[in-house]
């Protein structure tokens, strides 16, 4: 079962080899019986484990390999993800970013394998969160995201040369449900666009946004408007992608 080093009380002490009862493997480093230090923990299932031990659990840097063929390799705390880290996931999808007890939670970006997108900005409990920026092929959409979806104001920026200024707003029936169903239940918020306007500038000191009626000279709203209904169709299938590549 066991084949190593042992301490003179003889606990398992140094370099070892063990066969666990469910078919485990473990072979690395010992401490006074413990797992402790640099070692490869493999699961009859297929998964493995290969980083840092501390009495016994997963703590400090490592990979962990999966049985779907997902891999996380970052920071551990107490058995779980926590620190950084970078997933991919089983479907292609990657994560790269915090971890607060084995979700996702901080700031990281979420890239989709599918469709090229990412999410950079914020998370909270698994949720996107927060300050953030969706980056699309030819636009990308900078706003506030609660529960998954985007929420208040924000805009979209075409590569074209303009801005799409709006809000998200939650439908009418909220009100009504909120109280009987969770956030995630509800309806997903809708845009409602209001202004075009030249790309802004983040240099300090630049003039101010051109208005509506000027922006209109320099890129039409209805070149918009088109990339935006072509937009809707991605956002609504976006969260379902993101299920998929969880593990």
């Amino acid at each position: 079962e066991y084949d190593g080093e042992r301490n003179a009380e003889g606990e398992r002490h140094g370099r070892g080899k063990a066969q666990l009862p469910n078919g485990d493997t473990y072979d690395g480093e010992y401490e006074h019986g413990l797992r402790n230090g640099q070692g490869t923990y493999r699961f009859k299932n297929g998964a493995y484990y290969v980083g840092e031990y501390l009495q016994n659990k997963k703590h400090g840097h490592g990979t962990f390999f999966y049985p779907d063929g997902s891999k996380y390799e970052g920071s551990w705390v107490n058995d779980q993800r926590h620190g950084y880290g970078e997933y991919t996931y089983a479907n292609g999808d990657t994560y790269a970013g915090e971890w607060f007890n084995n979700s996702r939670h901080g700031q990281g970006t979420y890239v989709y394998k599918d469709t090229g997108s990412a999410y950079v900005g914020g998370w909270v409990h698994g949720s996107q969160e927060g300050e953030a920026e969706v980056i699309h092929l030819n636009h990308r959409f900078r706003g506030k995201f609660l529960d998954g979806n985007p929420v208040g104001h924000g805009k979209y920026i075409f590569d074209i040369g303009c801005e799409l200024h709006g809000e998200y707003i939650q439908s009418e029936d909220k009100e009504e449900k909120e109280e009987e169903e969770e956030p995630s239940s509800l309806a997903a918020p809708k845009w409602k666009a209001m202004e075009i306007t030249k790309l802004t500038l983040w240099t300090p000191g630049v003039e101010k946004v051109p208005s509506p009626s000027e922006a209109e000279v320099f890129s039409p709203a209805e070149d918009a408007e088109e990339e935006v209904e072509g937009i809707k169709e991605e956002e609504e299938n976006k969260e379902d992608q993101e299920d998929q590549g969880e593990e």
